[in-house]
């Protein structure tokens, strides 16, 4: 089986996935055309079997004729902003799966009502198949005209193994014993919801002093505008190979963020045993969140709410951490990239 995937911006545990289907699927061969590389999110990768081609080597003729070559058996589009990426699926379609990888929730706003009305000329002449992360991205495809039997969840997968490797590596000893630190790992975006988290934590350590850290790894626009304080660390980008350290010394996982639409990092944590604080605007919580027992979330935007969760974790006793890490351990089982490069094969045979 060929696959060509069409990709904006492409991460590590997506390759991940295309190489556990390689690994499970042996005569399968996947290429990848790819946008340049996001300054922000400057990951390094592994792409050792995998065919990646940068789509400013080409133009659009080229980019079809490329296509044409791999002999596919099966398109991976994801999304629709990109005209060529689009216009190559429409030519497809009808021959092969042309699938779109769609990661946006419904929220009925006027420009998705404007998609849901023009969706058949724009979407559905195009694809045969929609693959998103979850429920309200599943809820989305319906609206834009997709039959249930064409749409298939679990799209994004964290890289489950190397992040349960963390936790069997660094963690596992003796999880009744925690280090009083959280994480925030993403970019220093203001949609992420980082002033807030940096705010809430700052008051409660002006109210309530205690001996917690805050340690956040990421860049972006925001990195000059960051809080400072002795109990926060920033510490840049790092690649997921460079963790080690990290994860051996906190605790807990935060995700503030304001508009989420899905979330990885949020599975690779809770795969790190990681009790979780996230927003309510976050779309992966669906399936890797259960309030209370792996950990807490909040009104996104809302300080004050945050400052009450990220209490309630500091003063988590030690047999709670255990009950909470143990808890999303579980949930991260749920989603992995073997079950990822089983729904690519089944969207392809039952086709």
């Amino acid at each position: 089986m060929n696959i060509v995937f069409l990709y904006t911006e492409l991460a590590g545990y997506s390759i991940a996935c295309m190489k556990k289907a390689i690994e499970l699927y042996p005569n399968t061969h996947i290429t990848v055309i790819r946008w340049p590389i996001n300054k922000e999110a400057p990951f390094q990768f592994d792409f050792e079997g995998i065919q990646v081609r940068e789509k400013n080597e080409f133009n659009a003729n080229e980019l079809v004729d490329f296509v044409r070559e791999q002999l596919p058996s099966i398109i991976v589009c994801s999304g629709w902003m990109d005209k060529e990426y689009v216009g190559i699926c429409k030519q497809f379609k009808n021959k092969i799966p042309t699938v779109l990888a769609l990661d946006n929730q419904w929220t009925g706003s006027v420009k998705q009502q404007i998609a849901k009305l023009v969706s058949p000329f724009l979407l559905k002449n195009k694809f045969s198949h929609v693959w998103v992360p979850g429920q309200k991205q599943f809820d989305y495809a319906r609206k834009l005209g997709f039959k249930k039997n064409t749409i298939h969840k679990g799209f994004y997968s964290a890289d489950v193994d190397l992040f349960s490797s963390y936790y069997k590596r660094l963690k596992s000893n003796d999880v009744s014993v925690f280090p009083k630190r959280m994480l925030y790992v993403g970019r220093y975006v203001e949609h992420k919801g980082i002033f807030d988290l940096w705010k809430a934590f700052i008051a409660i350590q002006n109210e309530v002093p205690n001996e917690w850290e805050l340690w956040c790894v990421g860049t972006g626009d925001q990195w000059g505008n960051k809080l400072e304080h002795p109990q926060i660390k920033h510490l840049g980008f790092l690649q997921p190979t460079e963790m080690d350290e990290i994860i051996k010394e906190t605790s807990i996982y935060v995700l503030p963020s304001h508009f989420e639409p899905w979330g990885v990092s949020l599975h690779e944590f809770v795969a790190a045993g990681y009790p979780v604080v996230c927003s309510d605007k976050v779309g992966s919580a669906e399936q890797f969140l259960q309030p209370y027992e792996n950990g807490y979330s909040f009104p996104s935007g809302d300080v004050d709410r945050l400052k009450e969760v990220l209490l309630q974790v500091m003063n988590m006793d030690n047999a709670t951490f255990a009950s909470m890490s143990k808890k999303s351990l579980e949930l991260a089982q749920t989603i992995t990239p073997s079950v990822w490069a089983k729904t690519i094969i089944a969207i392809h045979q039952h086709d």
